[in-house]
């Protein structure tokens, strides 16, 4: 196994927390579209609330990124797999911020109110009323929903992949 230089500790809580979170909004999505009685509108407010945790949590994330770069990969990587991790990073990245400002674009295009963490914080609409909007993005979301979640994946796979198959430290940096 190989020496690698371990992540800072800011980026492995951030890391570790938004994947618990991230996994949760993935699974209540799903879970949102094929409810119907009482339990349908606590998901809604736990996956508004969560997402808007997420864009904060990710605007916060990718300033501690910018701030504190990651460690390098390992020399040996081939460079097929280094463009590769960089951009399925920068992709993550993207959609930890897209995906909610689209969720919240959705709302405010349908003319919904957008209240958080119970009815203690309403957000502002960020687009007009306008129902061909709303549908748009409401399909819009579903679709990146789903590449994040292939994405998740794709990165779980590839964590696995250095952790058990190339034992090159990758894994443990971020452990």
């Amino acid at each position: 196994m190989r020496n690698i230089e371990a992540f800072p500790l800011s980026s492995r809580i951030l890391h570790w927390g938004m994947a618990v979170m991230i996994l949760a909004m993935l699974f209540i999505g799903v879970f949102i579209a094929s409810t119907v009685g009482s339990g349908y509108h606590r998901l809604v407010a736990l996956h508004r609330s969560l997402g808007i945790a997420i864009l904060v949590l990710a605007v916060l994330r990718l300033g501690n990124r910018l701030r504190t770069p990651s460690p390098p990969l390992p020399a040996d990587l081939p460079p097929v797999m280094k463009v590769g991790a960089h951009a399925s990073h920068i992709l993550l990245y993207t959609l930890m911020i897209v995906l909610p400002l689209v969720g919240w674009g959705m709302l405010s295009a349908g003319g919904y109110p957008i209240p958080i963490w119970g009815q203690s914080v309403l957000l502002p609409p960020i687009l007009p009323h306008n129902p061909m909007l709303w549908a748009w993005l409401r399909s819009l979301h579903t679709v990146l929903a789903f590449l994040l979640f292939g994405l998740v994946l794709a990165h779980i796979a590839a964590a696995l992949f250095h952790g058990l198959i190339r034992r090159d430290g990758v894994l443990r940096s971020m452990l």
